[in-house]
């Protein structure tokens, strides 16, 4: 059989995703901050785009207004609760009123002795950190160069919890020092503050602050150190027979074990706060709920006057009008973009309000089944845009604030008419654990039985998953005897 290389002609139909599909479906998964991100970075780069003067001020007048509006609503409806007596019969306007008017006339609106104090910006340092504090210490202990160079290794080597996680071995061919500087130096490390750091686990850990608390006694480290996993399970017995005393006694050993710090390194490796800005407001307003979009710092944009008339000047050359054209088209297909944007996201958060009427009324135990597909036939999207829609948007609403996937969740059935979604199966499920007796906390059975009282079938393992997802311990971990 011989083989030759042919040209041939084909039809076919496939779907080519071109620059400006790409870049819709870039624009409608991206946050509001991204959003602001993007459309600056455009803005820099495409001259023809530009902001509508005197827009970005009043942007959020719209959310501000909602938000403000729900409040006082809720304000109201408290007052009204309460039989109109608010505040003791004080009218508090006429008090803001009278201050602002005395400090008019006294003249206090001017200049203070605050004014000459630096912005606080420039007061601002960083948290001494785990390393740092740790090699303070070091240059203050009196050691050879070797244990020195030794214990730098070490303190480099611990994680954020304070644990040691590289072997003496590791160490010891990082600074081609003897094995006995090596543990001399990882000595020193585990005798600085925060007692506990340089330890290999959690026995060693706990072990190293018990002998520092209480150096006398002769059973606290034993306990740590070989009978750890039967103080997570409470086996107070199995520790008593082992050591020889009395069950009280284990029991006040687990209440001083109790004050010892887990990760010594904690206080110096907090997390920075991650702050949520809402894309979505949602608010109750005389008995109507409004949704109004977070559009703080997005510049409202046009296309440039000035580049349309360069444009159809005829004495431009054909590179510049043609630079000029593909400019003109980008912005005003951007411009377009972030218009259907925001309309698919409003569309969207409609139809989940309109679904989870419930959860905005009555909170997050009256969230209701629901899957993608019912937004997307509702709407007339793919699932695929709906998914894009709520991934990393959040909306802030009367009960907190949540990611829009929140909302989806998966059926349980239940016996008493509407099934329920499984966010607000966790909530009845953290409901009774919080209610439950410590020295006699309910097991995942005991809640399955709960839960079948109350209308709501699921199964003993769903139950185990739910409360692992929620962070949960098991009843034999819950369980408190003192």
């Amino acid at each position: 059989m011989a083989i030759d290389l042919r040209q041939t002609q084909k039809l076919s139909q496939q779907l080519v995703i071109t620059q400006q599909l790409q870049q819709a479906i870039k624009l409608l998964q991206l946050n509001h901050l991204e959003l602001i991100e993007t459309v600056q970075q455009e803005m820099l780069e495409n001259p023809t785009l530009e902001e509508i003067p005197g827009t970005q001020a009043s942007t959020t007048s719209d959310a501000e207004r909602v938000l403000q509006e729900g409040a006082q609503a809720q304000q109201q409806d408290v007052v009204e609760q309460n039989n109109g007596a608010e505040d003791n019969g004080i009218d508090w306007e006429k008090y803001l009123r009278d201050q602002s008017a005395n400090a008019f006339k006294t003249g206090s609106t001017g200049p203070s002795r605050f004014d000459d104090l630096p912005p606080i910006e420039t007061t601002l340092t960083e948290n001494e950190s785990l390393v740092d504090h740790l090699m303070w210490q070091l240059s203050l202990t009196p050691c050879t160069d070797e244990e020195r160079e030794a214990a730098a290794a070490i303190i480099h080597s611990l994680d954020h919890r304070g644990y040691l996680v590289e072997s003496l071995d590791t160490i010891q061919a990082q600074v081609d020092v003897d094995r006995e500087m090596v543990e001399g130096a990882l000595e020193i490390v585990q005798s600085f503050d925060p007692v506990g750091c340089g330890a290999r686990d959690l026995a060693e850990t706990l072990a190293l602050q018990a002998a520092y608390l209480w150096p006398e006694d002769p059973f606290i480290c034993r306990i740590v150190t070989e009978h750890l996993r039967d103080l997570e399970t409470r086996n107070y017995a199995n520790i008593a027979r082992a050591l020889d005393l009395e069950t009280e006694d284990v029991v006040e050993y687990h209440k001083m074990i109790q004050q010892l710090e887990p990760w010594p390194g904690r206080a110096y490796a907090e997390p920075p706060n991650n702050y949520i800005i809402p894309d979505i407001y949602v608010a109750r307003i005389g008995g109507e709920w409004q949704i109004v979009q977070n559009e703080d710092g997005l510049p409202r944009l046009r296309v440039s006057r000035y580049y349309q008339q360069v444009l159809q000047d005829k004495g431009s050359s054909k590179e510049d009008r043609r630079y000029i054209k593909e400019r003109l088209d980008s912005a005003d297909f951007l411009i377009k973009s972030i218009y259907k944007r925001q309309r698919t996201i409003h569309k969207v958060m409609q139809c989940i309000l309109d679904r989870q009427r419930d959860f905005f009324e009555r909170g997050p135990e009256h969230l209701k089944p629901m899957v993608l597909r019912d937004v997307a036939d509702e709407i007339g999207v793919h699932e695929s845009t709906v998914s894009r829609v709520t991934t990393n948007k959040y909306v802030q609403c009367p009960h907190g604030i949540f990611e829009l996937k929140y909302f989806f969740n998966a059926r349980i059935q239940s016996t008493r008419g509407d099934d329920l979604a499984g966010e607000a199966v966790k909530e009845k499920i953290r409901k009774l654990i919080s209610e439950e007796d410590p020295k006699k906390p309910l097991s995942d059975s005991r809640i399955v039985k709960l839960l079948a009282q109350d209308g709501v079938k699921i199964a003993r393992r769903t139950v185990a998953k739910y409360r692992e997802q929620m962070g949960i311990l098991s009843s034999s971990q819950r369980k408190r005897l003192f």
